[in-house]
């Protein structure tokens, strides 16, 4: 288990995680410590875990809002894949519908042939 130090609103906060995540976490902590101080720029000194639970919440909404947006999108591609497959469906059952029309046209022209000759129509038979 790693241990790692970040700074956040000024002070030092040492903290275990993962190894090979330690900058991941450096990264979440710079994150939350930039939001601090947007807020306390904001709003000035309304004291540290005032701001601290602000940029919790402001940042637990920014991940809501990114959660719903994602899910939307998820929707979207369900969506548009389930068109393109349709959309391919279509496609093979268009070129089923072709083989199919020159088979029976095939088969017409054959009983035409073979009634016009006398000859007793046996399908599939050459």
């Amino acid at each position: 288990m790693a241990q790692v130090t970040v700074t956040i609103a000024g002070r030092s906060y040492r903290m275990a995680c993962d190894d090979g995540q330690e900058e991941h976490l450096r990264e979440l902590g710079r994150m939350l410590d930039e939001k601090i101080e947007e807020l306390r720029g904001a709003f000035g000194e309304i004291g540290d875990m005032r701001l601290a639970v602000m940029a919790a919440i402001t940042m637990a909404d920014e991940l809501a809002e990114t959660r719903r947006r994602v899910a939307s999108l998820e929707r979207e591609v369900q969506l548009l894949s389930s068109s393109e497959h349709e959309e391919q469906i279509a496609r093979a059952l268009d070129g089923v519908a072709g083989r199919l029309e020159r088979i029976a046209s095939d088969l017409n022209a054959r009983t035409r042939n073979q009634d016009s000759t006398g000859a007793e129509a046996t399908p599939g038979l050459d």
